[in-house]
């Protein structure tokens, strides 16, 4: 026989290149099962230098984890690209794809054909699709449905962090999209500043309609606190700078030096005496307003000393970002050159104070009038409670913006699942042959997320599962499944919503995964020798 192979290869013929991958599916399953739904366990992270990471995000865990087995990484690298896609839905996307290899396991062997289970699997997920267009509930003006959108945030929020938490962030988070909505144009999550300050507890955060700066003014007599200011958002240079070619200076007396000094400080003082020019003329004794620079670039110490006697604020080299965000929550014109300025170019706001941490001074901007950009500024005692808020935030927050891109909502609790489990067991008597068979393991694979959101809140399984299905066949309303209870329940009046896009990239994400790990029947490892022929 003659092999087209490398001889250091390995490679697994059909039925062990199947078990390999069916291995792989389930492996991942196990491990994610148990973070499902809002009474899901955590799960405790440690770094090679002993960092801890406690957790129960799907997105987090997978790409965290350091998974060797190539196909287990990538059904974890289909998942994490949904997450990039929709900003939730891991958890979910790992168990569907797990629990159809399981399904197709069996059938696999009594001997029938992979090709045939995923023409069923095919015909089942388009099915699913239309069926989730008719299920889905229009949100016509999601922007002014202010209760549905904290529906929909708590209830992404609720699978990541505590109740007691997930609440009032809930809230946050949509009082921040509802800031940085601009009528006609798509929404930029970027223009939310997220802050951590290891101080106080969890529960403090909040949201700022305004920003906060991670560091503070750079001159010890700079006022620390300014109300009614005028705020000045500038990239200009107010620092000495050394000519670009050698050149030398020649004195034979002191006050040619000193005359000398003078000329080369003289094109920066120029500058920062324009800016107090229009300071004085800005802020008059009639209006009481004050005056704040915000500066992309440096201020070297003789410009702080000549701000500082005319009581400015002057913040140095801020963070490109925060430029971007400035002039859209407090207004006015982010400048490049300091001549011909003028009152149009300034922002307002009403407060301007630094807050110190420890080494770390913080400056915060609040008080201002229609912002398009703002701060959620989170809390904590430790850094683990930190990151996982940051984590949690981060979902919410896309949440609430698939909703208004979407204008639809999905009725959450599993309800989804056990309603097109219900479609799927009717539609398979209309497919002949054996396809059929594929329509039927989707259909209960779907079954999957209610019957773990059952298994995480330590109830019966089977009993409660039953109940739910019976209910929506005999009704045909939205059922979902208690986690308190078990019992059935109505997610429309429970306030429990999902996304409709994160089911839609799921159902069109998981079943493609699966169908082409089916199909796979010899797995090859190239083995190369050391000298790389």
């Amino acid at each position: 026989m003659v092999t087209v192979v490398n001889s250091k290869a390995d490679v697994l013929k059909a039925s062990q290149a199947l078990a390999v991958n069916l291995n792989a599916a389930k492996g991942l399953q196990e491990v994610m099962r148990t973070n499902l739904g809002p009474r899901g366990t955590l799960k405790m992270l440690v770094g090679g230098a002993g960092q801890i990471k406690i957790t129960k995000d799907g997105v987090v865990l997978l790409s965290e984890m350091q998974i060797q087995h190539p196909t287990a990484s990538m059904i974890a690298r289909a998942a994490t690209a949904q997450d990039e896609m929709t900003g939730d839905g891991t958890t979910s996307s790992v168990m569907f794809i797990g629990e159809l290899m399981k399904l197709a396991e069996v059938c696999l062997s009594e001997g029938l054909h992979p090709r045939l289970i995923a023409e069923g699997f095919d015909l089942a997920r388009e099915d699913c699709i239309k069926f989730l267009d008719e299920f889905k509930v229009a949100v016509p003006d999601p922007m002014n449905d202010r209760e549905k959108l904290v529906c929909v945030a708590r209830t992404s929020l609720r699978t990541k962090i505590a109740p007691s938490m997930a609440d009032p962030m809930a809230e946050v988070a949509v009082d921040a999209v509802r800031c940085i909505k601009k009528a006609d144009t798509a929404l930029d999550l970027n223009m939310v500043e997220i802050i951590h300050m290891k101080n106080k507890l969890v529960t403090d955060s909040r949201l700022i309609k305004g920003l906060v700066l991670d560091h503070g003014a750079r001159h010890p007599d700079m006022p620390k606190r300014l109300e009614n200011c005028y705020i000045l958002t500038c990239n200009v240079s107010l620092e000495y700078e050394k000519s670009e070619v050698n050149a030398g200076f020649f004195y034979s007396s002191a006050e040619q030096r000193d005359r000398l000094v003078e000329s080369e400080r003289k094109f920066t003082d120029e500058k920062v005496r324009k800016i107090v020019a229009l300071k004085r003329r800005v802020c008059t004794e009639e209006n009481k307003k004050t005056f704040v620079i915000i500066n992309q670039k440096g201020i070297d110490p003789p410009s702080l000393e000549m701000l500082a006697r005319e009581g400015i604020i002057a913040l140095r080299r801020a963070k490109r970002r925060n430029m971007e965000r400035l002039p859209l929550i407090v207004g006015g014109q982010a400048v490049n050159s300091v001549d011909d300025l003028d009152l149009d170019d300034l922002g307002e706001a009403d407060l301007v104070y630094e807050m110190s941490l420890e080494d770390d001074k913080y400056t915060f901007i609040e008080g201002v009038k229609n912002p398009h950009s703002c701060t959620i500024m989170l809390q904590g005692s430790t850094d683990h409670s930190i990151a996982q808020m940051k984590d949690a935030i981060k979902d919410g927050l896309r949440s609430v913006q698939n909703t208004i891109e979407d204008e639809a909502l999905i009725p959450g609790a599993g309800a989804f699942e056990v309603a097109a489990h219900v479609r799927l067991e009717q539609f398979k008597k209309t497919v002949e042959g054996k396809p059929r068979l594929g329509v039927e393991l989707f259909g209960r694979a779907l079954l999957t997320v209610p019957k773990t959101l059952l298994e995480n809140s330590g109830l019966d399984m089977q009993e409660k599962l039953i109940k739910v299905v019976a209910e929506r066949e005999s009704k045909g309303t939205p059922v979902g499944v208690s986690v308190a209870t078990g019992d059935p329940i109505d997610p429309t009046i429970e306030g429990i919503w999902d996304n409709y896009i994160v089911k839609k990239q799921m159902l069109g994400l998981a079943p493609v995964l699966a169908q082409q790990l089916l199909l796979v029947d010899e797995v090859i490892r190239a083995g190369k020798s050391a000298q790389g022929g």
